[in-house]
């Protein structure tokens, strides 16, 4: 019989952290000030499109899903691209400078186009760091810390998003809601964060390089990729269609009556729980395996819909946008681990290439589907909508939960 005393104590879960490689805290620190910068923006940018441009509901979600889907389009590329260079580190770093030059563009634009122009190329930087960052973290973390470092820098990414939209509030407050003078503060954090990477990041040595270099969509490299990499990248794909953009949580909250000050507060709730969750659920995964846990976050996804669907006031949102933030940190992690689990090491960057432009292509198509359900039936149908296709991401989880390692695989 398993008694207490065989379960590691707090002492040693601490230090299993920072045993963690120092690459894996800066990078953590680089995604934070970054998500900072972009949080201030884009926790305000739903409702400054629809309150002050004019914009609708079904124009939000084909511009958030049009902007995560250049993003993972471009991380397809830039992950085969480091897989071949074998310098991770460099197309990472020309992926946060070109998100960090972008964030004047917000305060400047005096039209809808530049936003949508800023807001691309903001996304095409995060498709040229994504893959090649998180193939980093994989090529920098000893593989029985796996699950750790991707939810050590998960929670430091999540910090920076909802200290990103604290910082709004109490902005907008200060300057009596004013949009621009908080575009211009949310510049800073974007240009130290890459600052940071270069001169806080080392290469690992010994990175294995793939030649010839080949397309990330040929035949051949798809098939390298393995049965078990292309389960996760299905199931994935089946929970992306309920995870639509995080810009109708804010309008939801909107819809309720919560003041324009108070609208970012909604990804701060969010993001507080997620990164309180995702580094312990990370750690805890390397010691008893991914797969229920996933579960247990697609349950709760089920749970953040219901709560958002059937809300009539601010309480019940903010226990659905709270759930929001726990099937955040009980899954993004998880499956980022589990890429890294299944996918070859000499191909790792292909690997969360592939991953990230499967599910974005799934997530503008999600965000689409939400905005028009939300123009023609209301907010309930859109949530009721996205518990429905995490339900049937659920069940196709069960056959194939066999075939996920457990952890530490490779």
């Amino acid at each position: 019989m398993h008694r207490v005393a065989d379960q590691p104590p707090p002492h040693r879960e601490r230090h299993r952290f920072r045993a963690l490689p120092a690459g894996i805290w800066v990078l953590g620190f680089v995604s934070m000030f970054m998500d900072i910068s972009s949080e201030m923006i884009h926790a305000l940018l739903p409702v400054y499109l629809v309150g002050v441009l004019g914009t609708s509901t079904l124009v939000v979600g084909i511009i958030e899903g049009i902007a995560e889907a250049t993003a993972s389009i471009t991380k397809i590329f830039s992950g085969a691209l480091s897989d071949y260079l074998g310098r991770r580190k460099m197309l990472a770093a020309i992926g946060y400078g070109l998100a960090a030059v972008t964030k004047p563009v917000f305060p400047l634009a005096t039209s809808v186009g530049w936003l949508v122009a800023a807001r691309f190329v903001d996304r095409v930087g995060k498709g040229i760091r994504g893959a090649p960052r998180d193939a980093l973290v994989a090529d920098l973390s000893p593989p029985a810390l796996r699950g750790a470092s991707f939810g050590l820098r998960q929670s430091l990414d999540t910090i920076g998003a909802f200290l990103g939209p604290l910082l709004a509030i109490l902005l907008m407050w200060a300057t009596a809601d004013d949009f621009k003078a908080v575009f211009w503060v949310a510049v800073l954090p974007a240009f130290l964060a890459t600052g940071l990477i270069l001169v806080g990041v080392r290469e690992p040595h010994g990175t294995i390089r793939s030649k010839p270099l080949r397309s990330p969509l040929s035949r051949t490299e798809l098939a390298n990729l393995g049965r078990d990499y292309w389960l996760v990248v299905l199931v994935a794909c089946l929970f992306t269609l309920a995870r639509f953009s995080e810009a109708f949580l804010i309008l939801r909250a909107q819809s309720v009556g919560l003041a324009l000050a108070l609208v970012p507060g909604v990804l701060v709730v969010m993001n507080l729980v997620y990164a309180a969750v995702a580094a312990p659920i990370g750690l805890l995964s390397d010691r008893i395996g991914r797969v229920w846990l996933l579960a247990i976050g697609f349950l709760t996804l089920v749970a953040a819909d219901l709560f958002l669907g059937f809300a009539s006031g601010i309480p019940a949102v903010a226990v659905g946008v709270a759930l929001w933030g726990l099937h955040m940190g009980l899954t993004q992690g998880l499956l980022a681990a589990l890429v890294a689990d299944t996918a070859p090491a000499n191909l790792r960057g292909t690997a969360f290439g592939m991953f990230n432009l499967t599910t974005g292509l799934v997530l503008l198509a999600a965000s689409i589907v939400a905005g028009v359900l939300w123009d023609r039936f209301g907010p309930q149908a859109t949530f009721l909508a996205g518990a429905a296709f995490t339900l049937l991401a659920l069940i196709g989880l069960w056959p194939v939960r066999k075939h996920f390692p457990r952890g530490n695989s490779r």
